[in-house]
């Protein structure tokens, strides 16, 4: 679990956690919409809520929160590399 900016622990929902890894990729709450088959309202619902749970004020604020917390992975930045075990020398 995540904590906000304040440190307090945040729960987010997997649709939340999908649409926090949609406004990290760049896209408007139409295309977020459309891309999840649900009306902007409800992104609009989501995103409001998303933001009052991590205590962030704005899409850029958010999306740095969710890169802090490894909540998203943009460009191979904040990703983590798995070791490749064929690459290894077991001896």
């Amino acid at each position: 679990m995540a904590a906000s900016e304040s440190g307090t622990p945040v729960s987010l929902s997997d649709r939340e956690l999908q649409i926090i890894d949609l406004v990290a990729g760049g896209l408007t709450n139409q295309e977020i919409a459309a891309k999840l088959e649900i009306s902007k309202r409800t992104v609009d619902n989501h995103i409001s809520n998303i933001l009052t749970k991590t205590k962030t004020d704005n899409r850029v604020a958010l999306v740095r929160w969710a890169l802090q917390w490894g909540k998203v992975c943009l460009n191979d930045v904040n990703c983590c590399i798995l070791p490749n075990h064929n690459d290894s020398n077991i001896d």
